[in-house]
């Protein structure tokens, strides 16, 4: 069995990066992977993501295959 434990800050990093650029990369899809599986996210980090994925599905986020963005 594979544990996956979240940095602290993690989530509103991510939200921050894919709010500012618009696109997911392959480290952020990992980020949220993890975020995802980790059961003691507080409801505001839960909800914070489910924005994120309503976002994915309606196309409004653009999912990169890049490993990161860099500026």
């Amino acid at each position: 069995m594979y544990y996956l434990n979240l940095l602290p800050g993690a989530i509103p990093e991510l939200l921050a990066t894919v709010q500012d650029t618009h696109c997911i990369t392959k480290a952020d899809r990992y980020g949220l992977m993890a975020a995802i599986l980790d059961e003691s996210l507080s409801d505001e980090d839960r909800f914070s993501l489910d924005r994120l994925l309503r976002s994915l599905c309606r196309g409004r986020v653009q999912v990169v295959d890049e490993l990161s963005i860099v500026r």
